[in-house]
């Protein structure tokens, strides 16, 4: 059984279609939402929504992996990898007991969500998920990411740094 098994709901299904699905549905309704209610307030109860729903998720995967801190940020940052590795592609800059870093140079979910003219919803449900696997790391990872595709940038720089063992 994979890692991401259960949130991926069909883990034959690719993590992009997924969030196709989700866009599905999604999207018309922050639309009429806005619409009625007006773009900022629904897009901050959606971006609080989605946050933590997100949180939630990625602290459930990482309960049930044994181990240290590390241990689970890496055992979901693998899995990560399996889901969007056809998806992106990644420029690795630096991968050594203190640090990994590497670039994503093309992303179909930034193109999907960017067609859409929704790359902040696009970051919320797919950008977000690196921030609540780090945090899974808990002191042990930390994450500093400047820049995404999804807001325009020509990559998203992904600088993990890991504590002293």
């Amino acid at each position: 059984m994979s890692t991401f098994d259960d949130y991926m709901v069909v883990p034959e299904m690719s993590l992009l279609d997924k969030t196709r699905i989700q866009a599905q549905v999604l999207v018309p309704v922050l639309r009429a939402l806005r619409a009625e209610f007006g773009k900022d307030k629904v897009d901050a109860v959606a971006r609080k929504a989605l946050r933590d729903w997100s949180r939630e998720v990625f602290a459930a995967i990482g309960a049930g992996i044994d181990g240290s801190q590390r241990r689970k940020w890496a055992t979901m940052q693998d899995a990560l990898f399996q889901v969007t590795g056809r998806e992106v592609s990644v420029e690795e800059r630096r991968h050594d007991k203190e640090a990994l870093e590497f670039d994503v140079t093309h992303c179909r979910f930034a193109e999907f969500f960017r067609a859409l003219d929704e790359p902040e919803l696009g970051a919320l449900l797919v950008c977000a998920t690196d921030i609540d696997i780090t945090a899974a790391g808990g002191g042990e990872v930390s994450l500093e990411r400047a820049q995404t595709i999804m807001n325009g940038a020509p990559s998203c720089t992904f600088r993990y740094r890991f504590a002293p063992r």
